[in-house]
């Protein structure tokens, strides 16, 4: 029996045709695939299979089909390999919410609508209060957080050592990016996003998501689910709404977040989702683990082969 830590992917890691060759190849993932289209009362699979790359990456788009490819990929995991047995799940931001539903903490259906909303009201917060994030190289945590404070930027994420991501107005986020070198990091990378995620330009769709949350019914998961904010399990529906309601405007703790997994003696940890980015992170956080990255139909033959 393999015993493993189930990791999903977060905003950023979608692409055209994801979940296509899924569909085509297990009879589970084309039901789950067409029973999301029902849900939300239109094609989210269209955008998925044939995208263009702009309607996918819209927030209220990418965070639904991650939501739903991750979700496709434990099903049939699940199926081909009974002997695997998850121990502990986490996301990285909008992957949190995958990992509570792979859980059991909300069913498939109000997982969806709920995510569905969450992108809604990202996308809507984006418009209203525009910004912008950057990825800041190298230095220690300590520079980059006395940098984001000298340019009134939010520390967003923190996914491995050397890599932290600032978020806030673009005024701010130029400015951070062009004093890096002079706070000691190697360089300031602006990214191609939307808006300014993890930062205090969320308030709005945090305030909003809570209601969402609040009208969601939540049961305790059944493996612990590490919350991003707190960087630990968030014990209870009352505390695990607060932590996915927090998590908006609060930083991705994901290196904090998976060294307690490893001190809890996890060595097995399996991603769900494109794009290997945890993948790269945890080599970053943690060379002795064991990651195996799923994110098609070939991974996933791969992975039950590996895991049998």
């Amino acid at each position: 029996m393999s015993k493993a830590v189930l990791l999903f992917s977060g905003q950023g890691a979608q692409k055209v045709g994801m979940g296509q060759d899924l569909v085509e190849a297990y009879p589970s993932a084309k039901a789950l695939f067409k029973k999301a289209d029902l849900i939300l009362s239109r094609s989210l699979t269209d955008v998925m299979f044939n995208g263009p790359t702009e309607d996918l990456t819209r927030t209220g788009n990418c965070q639904p089909a991650l939501f739903l490819h991750g979700l496709a990929l434990i099903k049939i995991l699940r199926e081909k390999a009974p002997s695997l047995e998850p121990v502990a799940a986490a996301g990285l931001s909008l992957g949190e919410m995958t990992a509570h539903c792979a859980a059991g903490t909300f069913t498939f259906e109000e997982g969806l609508k709920l995510v569905a909303r969450r992108g809604e009201l990202m996308d809507e917060a984006c418009e209203a209060n525009p910004g912008a994030m950057a990825a800041m190289i190298g230095g220690s945590d300590e520079d980059v957080a006395r940098l984001a404070a000298d340019c009134d930027v939010d520390v967003a994420n923190l996914n491995c050592p050397g890599q932290t991501v600032l978020s806030g107005k673009e005024e701010g986020i130029d400015a951070a990016v062009s004093k890096a070198k002079e706070y000691g990091l190697r360089m300031g990378k602006k990214l191609q996003v939307a808006g300014a995620y993890h930062s205090r330009l969320m308030a709005g769709a945090q305030d909003q998501l809570g209601e969402a949350l609040g009208a969601t019914e939540f049961t305790e998961p059944k493996i612990p689910v590490v919350s991003n904010f707190l960087a630990a399990p968030a014990v209870g529906p009352e505390a695990i709404r607060s932590s996915l309601r927090d998590q908006v405007t609060g930083s991705v703790r994901w290196i904090e977040s998976i060294r307690l997994l490893r001190e809890q003696g996890h060595d097995l940890f399996i991603e769900l989702g494109p794009g290997k980015v945890l993948a790269g992170f945890m080599s970053r956080i943690d060379k002795e683990a064991r990651i195996i990255s799923i994110e098609d139909a070939a991974s996933l033959e791969a992975a039950v082969t590996e895991l049998s």
